[in-house]
Parts: structure tokens; C-alpha cells; sequence
């Protein structure tokens, strides 16, 4: 459900057979996709994946081959980008130099005729809104990377758009800033009424801020679902292995059982349908060192081969047997030196059939 609710400012985007080629290859493939007024959308993907070009489709930068793309009910593929009426946040801020920062956030409403005094008064309410109050008279040279940001930001929300676009706009930024900011971006969603298309090949990033997450592959739109939903049930091993981190290992079909290491699995989901190869997919975080011990968790059993200390959690890597590695992730606060397996150790991993999801390799 989007965090900031519907209402007459905010506008759904219907992107419907979007096609963009450059020569032979389809940078967008037939793309579909409806984004709820107000919602926290994000295009997350790898290097590549038609993401960016999606987001600059939007904007009107790109020029689809063919398709359709409207704002509420408004037809935008052959508006000019000046007159789709969005906000934008660039990668690379795009900011002034030779101007204030109070005038590079007042801009959007100078070229759009508002009166100097209008442009001041809004200026300053979005620079607060952004936590850079009294900053208005500093030059940009003299900003942090953190406080640039802030400032492209005020610069887009400042005449109240509908629709605001971000293409990657905290990766230039160290983490813990990042982190930091993908809260504030977050909360501040909560406060604007718009509706926020958010680009980024982060995936923890794309978790921490969004409504619901869209993963694209090579053109298209791999899955589209809420973060948790994603991230427990995801419906391709590309997906899978995107998302987080991730332990894929081969199970064998039986009809329409499972096994591993000759023990029936138990789903909470249908057996993929076909004759093709499965693979388990794995959380190590969800895996319990204990074995489970009760008729809804599956077994995995190994020898713990090294244990290592990550600060925030501890990891374990074990020998499941035929070359086959898992790991697993346990938090320090509850990874006590003594209960930690020794190495060389035999273990019994347990897997709660609620956690358990296998999905079919699909042929490239």
C-alpha cells in the first residue's frame, strides 16, 4: 500500500507496450506498468537493464519506438520534457555553479514566471523542507555531497509537481550517508503529495524506500511486487539471486515432490510446473542452526567448514555435501561464542516450509 495516499495532486503513470531499440537491440521490450498516484515506485536492475531509459521515457529524453505512456489521463509520449510538468533529480545533481543555492532551487519557478517575491518565500519553505534552512545564500562549491543532494531535491518539489523522477541520486554518496538519506528521502515522501519514480541497481537501497519495486532484466519487467513480497516469494531465480543475498542449491524433482539429500521437502507452494532442473532457493538468515525439529521445517544436513565474524552478524559456511556450499547468517546478539558449532562439526540446518522456495532454471 503507497505511503503517501491518493488524492487530486498526485497522478497514477499507465506505461502500456513501451518499445525503445537502438539498431538490433531492444533496450525496452514491450513494457507494461501502472504506478498508483502517490506511490514510491522504484526501477531497480543491473547495469543495462533498460531501467534508466525507462525513467528517461518518462521524463521525455528518450523517444519510444512505440507505445504509450499517461500521466493520469493525459497522453505524454510526444509532449516535450518542459511541458510534462515533473520534477527531476539527476545522478549528478545538475546543479548551477554560478548560482546560490536559493537560486538554483527558485529556478523552476523563475522560467516558469512566478514573482520574485513568491520565488524567495517557496524557495525557503523547500530548502526547510529538505533541512538546509539559512542555507539560500551559499554557493554550491561550498556544499557537501550529502547537502547537494538536498538541494536538487528542494529544486525539484519546489513548484509542486505531480510526478517527481530520481535517477540514482544518492550514488555518489559514501554509505552511511546513503543509508542515512534513503530514510529521509522515505519520510519525506510521506509529506509530499506526489508521485515518486525512483531509479537505482541497489538493492537494499530499493527494499529500505519503496511502495513497490519493480525488477527489470534485459528490457523488461522481471517482477513487480511490495519489498517483503519480492524478497520471500520471488518468481525467477534471477530474481532470486538479485534480491538480497541468496543460496541456490540443486534439488531433484520426484512427480510432483521435491527432494534433497534423498529427504522429501516440504513446500508451501505448488512443485514448479515441467520435467526442467529446480534449484532451492535460501535465505541464510532464515536458516536455524538447531535443525527446526517439528513436521514444518526441512532438514539440511552438512559439516560447518569456517566461521566468520561480520561485526553485525556471524556467518557460517557449510559443506551440504557434492561440492555444495550454504551459508548462514546468524545476528551477534544471539551468536554467543560457545553456542556457535566448532568447525569441522557435523550440523543439522532447519528451514521452515514457509521459507522454502523452489523455483525452475530457465533457459538464457
Amino acid at each position: 500500500m503507497a505511503a503517501a495516499a491518493a488524492s487530486s495532486q498526485s497522478l497514477p503513470i499507465t506505461v502500456s507496450n513501451l518499445v525503445k531499440a537502438y539498431g538490433d537491440l531492444r533496450v525496452l521490450d514491450d513494457v507494461s506498468i501502472a504506478i498508483r498516484p502517490g506511490e514510491f515506485m522504484t526501477l531497480l536492475g543491473p547495469s543495462g537493464s533498460g531501467k534508466t531509459t525507462l525513467l528517461m521515457a518518462l521524463a521525455g529524453f528518450v523517444s519510444p519506438e512505440s507505445g504509450s505512456i499517461r500521466f493520469g489521463e493525459q497522453e505524454m509520449i510526444t509532449t516535450s520534457p518542459h511541458k510534462r510538468g515533473v520534477g527531476m533529480v539527476f545522478q549528478s545533481y545538475a546543479l548551477f555553479p554560478f548560482m546560490s543555492v536559493a537560486e538554483n532551487v527558485a529556478y523552476p519557478l523563475k522560467i516558469r514566471g512566478v514573482s520574485p517575491a513568491e520565488q524567495k518565500s517557496r524557495a525557503e519553505a523547500a530548502l526547510a523542507m529538505v533541512k538546509l534552512g539559512g542555507y539560500g545564500g551559499r554557493r554550491i562549491n561550498q556544499l557537501s555531497g550529502g547537502q547537494k543532494q538536498r538541494v536538487a531535491l528542494a529544486r525539484a518539489m519546489v513548484f509542486e509537481p505531480r510526478i517527481i523522477l530520481m535517477d540514482e541520486p544518492l550514488s555518489a554518496l559514501d554509505k552511511k550517508l546513503r543509508e542515512h538519506m534513503q530514510i529521509e528521502l522515505k519520510q519525506l515522501h510521506q509529506k509530499l503529495d506526489a508521485t515518486i519514480v525512483y531509479v537505482t541497481h541497489d538493492q537494499r537501497e530499493a527494499l529500505t524506500m519503496s511502495d513497490r519495486i519493480a525488477v527489470i532484466n534485459k528490457g523488461r519487467i522481471a517482477q513487480l511486487d511490495e519489498p517483503k513480497a519480492l524478497y520471500r516469494r520471488p518468481n525467477s531465480l534471477f530474481v532470486a539471486d538479485f534480491i538480497g543475498e541468496t543460496v541456490l542449491l540443486p534439488v531433484q524433482r520426484d512427480g510432483d515432490d521435491v527432494s534433497l539429500q534423498g529427504r522429501r521437502l516440504k513446500l508451501a507452494t505448488p512443485t514448479p510446473a515441467g520435467s526442467g532442473p529446480l534449484q532451492l532457493v535460501i535465505r541464510p538468515e532464515l536458516l536455524q542452526l538447531d535443525g527446526g525439529g517439528d513436521d514444518q521445517t526441512n532438514t539440511i544436513a552438512g559439516v560447518v567448514r569456517q566461521t566468520i565474524y561480520q561485526g553485525d552478524s556471524v556467518l557460517l559456511i557449510i559443506d551440504a555435501g557434492e561440492g555444495r556450499e550454504v551459508s548462514v547468517r546468524i545476528a551477534t546478539n544471539r551468536a554467543g561464542q560457545a553456542s556457535l558449532p566448532d568447525s569441522g562439526s557435523q550440523i543439522a540446518l532447519g528451514l521452515h516450509r514457509d521459507d522454502t522456495v523452489v523455483l525452475a532454471e530457465q533457459a538464457s
